[in-house]
């Protein structure tokens, strides 16, 4: 060993050779002084900013299933206004139709009145003529059964 300064040789067996003098404690000392001078001008805003971001990121993760809650609530709100809509179009239409079968009844029943109205009066004006040509056939009666005769009988019949 020659001195103080001297390399401390560490695994002499020649496995690994590791020397440790001035150039190693200048490099240590070079590293200790850019941590102490970096931290504050590069390290320290660099994690602000990744703190930041992730701040941010969890913000708009969290806004983001804020809105999905809402979302899903708008949805449902949705759902349900619109079965109460489809239910009160089903009342409607179900009115609708029962107003119309009614209307229809009655128009069914005008139309079954009038036409009794329309059949009575046929009926009625055929019973006139038939009763009128009944007397006809009454006053010409005597005269077609003399003419009858006469044709049958080959002669003329006076009554």
């Amino acid at each position: 060993m020659q001195g103080a300064l001297a390399p401390l040789r560490l695994f002499a067996a020649g496995d690994i050779n590791v020397d440790f003098d001035l150039t190693f404690l200048a490099q240590l000392a070079l590293f200790a002084f850019f941590i102490v001078l970096l931290k504050p001008l590069l390290f320290d805003p660099l994690l602000k900013v990744f703190e930041e971001r992730d701040r941010c990121t969890e913000g708009a993760k969290a806004e983001a299933r804020e809105m999905d809650k809402r979302a899903a609530e708008l949805h449902t709100e949705y759902e349900a206004e619109l079965e109460k809509i489809r239910r009160a179009a089903s009342r409607e239409r179900e009115d609708l139709r029962a107003e119309t079968a009614r209307l229809e009844a009655k128009i069914m029943a005008e139309a079954r009145q009038e036409a009794a109205k329309i059949l009575e009066a046929g009926k009625a004006r055929i019973a006139a003529e038939m009763d009128e040509l009944r007397r006809e056939l009454d006053q010409q009666a005597p005269a077609l059964a003399i003419e009858i005769a006469s044709k049958v009988i080959g002669r003329e019949v006076k009554s």
